[in-house]
Parts: structure tokens; sequence; C-alpha cells
């Protein structure tokens, strides 16, 4: 039996020297995480994605006002079937039976005219006509004709989408680069919430011992009699405690190490090791010039321009549709057909043609002026919410200033604090190896120790997160008193 002990546990140990050995231990600095969630995290990647869709709408706007050439065709157009024919001479219909191959292509060459909605167009087509009835063929050709689409009194979507548009690009750039920063910021998260984790493990490892090597000094001198009972098992009891925090704590540290390495997209066989930072910028941050440069800047700026502008195009489309629309069509071009290819070209003759439709409600039972009542109570509600959210996105900016302004001194006093702690630990339990003080005493001073470690650890991070918070706002380089930029172009590739 003690020989399969002895084998189980040596297979145990090797596997778990494998497994570590196996294991590439990487030593992360805050900024390094930093870089790597801006590289390859999951949420940066669909930062990246969502930009690229938003280009790409774009360009699609863009396209709407180049020049577009379009080849159509219908080749072949076969048909045989008996066509109803009115006869004049008899005044009956006729059933003649037909037997026909047409071939068509048109060329056409068309641009959209932002300024009036309306579009113009240059086109020249040809078409070949079968009769195998009778036997004969044809030319019908359009050399050229030039024509043009013009909305009346109708909504321009074009014209609107040409002030829209642009903001949204201009947006999505921005908000792009606001992803970005949301990504430095869960990844001080993260970093902060596994650096908290080994501070855990250090300190449930260093209470371990501790409280083991006193325990072993407890028995000592219950066994001289200088101790009661009570002190004895309350020295047991933290003991016992410890072993149990040291257990949470690893369990934690797997925990945290596996949310990070999650969120930098590395696999199991990487381990994680963090540094913590230990100096902060000395850096103050004026209230008035971070809100200038986030009026600027943020997004959310753009969005709410952007919904007030989509209420006017709502508006302005109600408008229109509860009047008068009319469409105008006008064409002119030159026409010709015969028998012979060539000739078909040789004498072409002018074909025009002018239209104008139109449509005005005489009884809608008060749909449009419904419509256009429910645009503009939009476009009130719009514009109210819109400086409503700018009131409060200045109000909450300047709280977040002066909130990270604070954190430079929070950070000195937690580091000081816990210095001190630390301190008074070691002192507090060599007056207690010699007997001068009691073990509740030495309790107080170790979880002081602990909380105050814990505290610097918590004060580092609320620096950081409140820091790329305010580059967030801005998006501002504070640092470098620069703005924050990217390469837009390297994105699309």
């Amino acid at each position: 039996m003690k020989r399969i002990v002895l084998l189980s546990t040596l297979i145990l140990l090797i596997f778990n020297f494998q497994r570590s050995v196996s294991q590439e231990v990487k030593k992360l600095t805050l900024e390094e995480v930093i870089k790597l969630a801006e590289e390859q995290s999951p949420n940066a990647l669909m930062a990246k994605h969502r930009f690229r869709a938003s280009y790409w709408q774009y360009r699609t706007f863009v396209a709407q006002y180049r020049p577009s050439l379009t080849l159509t065709g219908t080749t072949p157009d076969y048909s045989t079937a008996y066509e109803k024919v009115w006869n004049s001479f008899k005044e009956t219909w006729d059933y003649k039976a037909s037997n026909t191959l047409s071939n068509i292509g048109s060329l056409s060459l068309s641009q959209n005219i932002g300024l009036t909605g309306g579009s113009i167009y240059l086109n020249s087509d040809l078409t070949l006509f079968n009769d195998f009835e009778n036997d004969t063929r044809r030319y019908i050709s359009v050399p050229l004709s030039i024509g043009l689409t013009q909305p009346l009194f109708r909504y321009n979507s074009l014209k609107w989408q040409k002030i829209t548009e642009p903001l949204k690009y201009e947006a999505a750039k921005k908000t792009f680069l606001s992803n970005i920063e949301a990504v430095h910021r869960q990844a001080v998260t993260n970093f902060f919430a596994l650096a908290l984790a080994q501070i855990n493990k250090q300190i449930a490892e260093m209470n371990y011992y501790n409280a083991d090597t006193l325990y072993r000094i407890a028995n000592g001198r219950y066994e001289l009699g200088t101790i009661a009972e009570d002190e004895l098992l309350q020295m047991q009891l933290t003991w016992l405690n410890t072993e149990t925090a040291r257990k949470e704590a690893e369990m934690n540290l797997r925990d945290r190490e596996i949310r990070l390495r999650s969120f930098l997209g590395f696999n199991e066989s990487v381990r994680i090791e963090l540094v913590l930072p230990t100096e902060i910028p000395d850096l103050q941050v004026e209230p008035q010039e971070v809100l200038e440069l986030a009026m600027v800047n943020n997004p959310e700026i753009l969005n709410q321009q952007l919904n007030v502008l989509s209420a006017e195009s709502s508006l302005a489309q109600a408008k229109a549709e509860k009047g008068l629309n009319a469409n105008l069509v006008a064409s002119y071009g030159f026409r010709d057909q015969d028998p012979d290819f060539m000739q078909a070209y040789n004498d072409p003759a002018r074909q025009q043609r002018v239209r104008i439709g139109f449509t005005l409600p005489i009884l809608d039972w008060g749909l449009g002026r419904g419509r256009y009542r429910m645009a503009r109570s939009s476009l009130e509600l719009a514009q109210v919410q819109s400086q409503q959210a700018l009131i409060d996105f200045e109000q909450n900016l300047l709280l977040d200033v002066e909130q990270f302004n604070l954190q430079k001194n929070q950070v000195a006093i937690a580091a000081k604090s816990d210095t001190v702690a630390m301190k008074m630990f070691e002192v507090t339990k060599a007056r207690f190896l010699i007997g001068k003080i009691s073990i509740l005493e030495l309790n107080n001073a170790d979880t002081r120790k602990d909380q105050n470690r814990r505290a610097y650890v918590q004060a580092l991070q609320n620096y950081w997160s409140y820091f790329y918070n305010l580059r967030g706002l801005a998006l501002y380089d504070f640092i470098n008193r620069k703005p924050l930029e990217t390469d837009f172009e390297k994105l699309l590739e």
C-alpha cells in the first residue's frame, strides 16, 4: 500500500513538473498589458471591424456622387406566339402568328445631382430585331440620348446625406479611438484584479508562515505555562484560518489569471506574472482645458448633433410629403433603323420627350399633417435631449477631472500607509515574541498590514482608471500634449 501511495505521489509530481515546464511565463508591466490589449484583445478587434463597417458605409455614400457606367442587355429574347391585332378594315380582332428574335444592348453613363436631388444621364443603345415570319431584320439604334430626371417639391435625400454622412464617418473615427481607450480601461481593471490576487496570495502565504511560526512558539510557551490555553487556541485558530485563506487566494489567483489571459488572447501555455507600477505621472489637468478638448473630440458630441440632424431630415421629408410632389423627366437624342447595320447610324432623326407627373393629396384624413406634426415633435424632443445630454456630459466630465486630480495624493498616502503598517506589524511581532503584548494586538496589526497593502493597490488602480477615462473623454494624450490618433488606412488592410 505504501508503494502505491509513493508511486502515485511521484507520478503527480512529475505531471505538475512537466506542466510547469511547458508553460511560458510572461512578466508584464501595466504598460505592456495595455499595449497587448490594444493590439490583440478581442475588444480591440471588434472596435476595428466596427470602424471598417462605418468606412464602407461612407464609401457607399461617396460613390453616389460619382459617375456610374452601366452596360445592360437582353441577348437573346426569342418569342413564338399568337399576337392579338386589331383589323381596322374588318373591325375585328385577328390573331397573327409571330416568330421573333431580339438582341438588345445599352450603355448608360449617369450622374446624381446632390444639390437638386435629380440625376442626368447619357445613353446609347442598339437593338437587332429578327422577324422570322416575314423574313425581315432591322437594326434599331439610338446613337446618343441625354436625359434628366428631376424631382420637384420633394424631399432631397442626397442633400441631407451630404450633411450627415461625413459627420457619421468623423464620429466613427472618434468612436474607434474612444473604444480603444475603453480597451485600455478594461486592461487596467484586469491588470489590477490579477495584481491584487497576486498580492493576496503573497499575503496569505506570509500570514500562513507567520501563523505557523507563532503557533509553534505558543505551543512552547504553553508547555512552560507562560500563556493560557485560550491564547494557545486563539493561535491555533488563526493558523487554521490562514491555511483556508491561502487556498482561497490560490483559487482566486488562477481565476483572475485566466480572465486576463483570455482578455489578451493568450492560450493555456502562457502564465502571467505582473509587475506593479512603482511610479505615476506627475500630472494635474485643468477642467476647462479638458472640457474644450472633449467638446471638439468626443464622439458623443457628434452623435448628439447627428440625432438633431436626423430629426430635422425627418421633418423635411414629412413636410415635403404632405404637399405637392412632382417629377420632371426630359430627354433628347437621335434614333434610326435600317436592315443594314451601317445604315442604322447614317441618318438619325431626333427624338425628344418631356413629362411632368405630380401628386397632390386632396383627402387623406389628416395623414400628412399628422406625420408632419409627429416629426416636428420628434425634432423638439431631440433638441431638448441633446441639450440635456450636453449639460450632463459637462457636469460628469468636470467631476471626473476633480476625481483624477485627487488620485496622485491618494496614491502617495496609500503608499506611505502601506509602509507604516508593515513597519508597525514587524514591531508588534517582535514585541509579541518577547511577551510584551497579547495575541489580539498582534492580530490587529496583521489585519491593518493587509488592509493597507490592498488599499495601495486599489489606489493605483483608481489613478490609472481615471487617467484613461480622461483620455477617452477628451481623446487627448495629456502626458505628451497631443491628440490621440491612429493610422486609419492601416485599419482597412
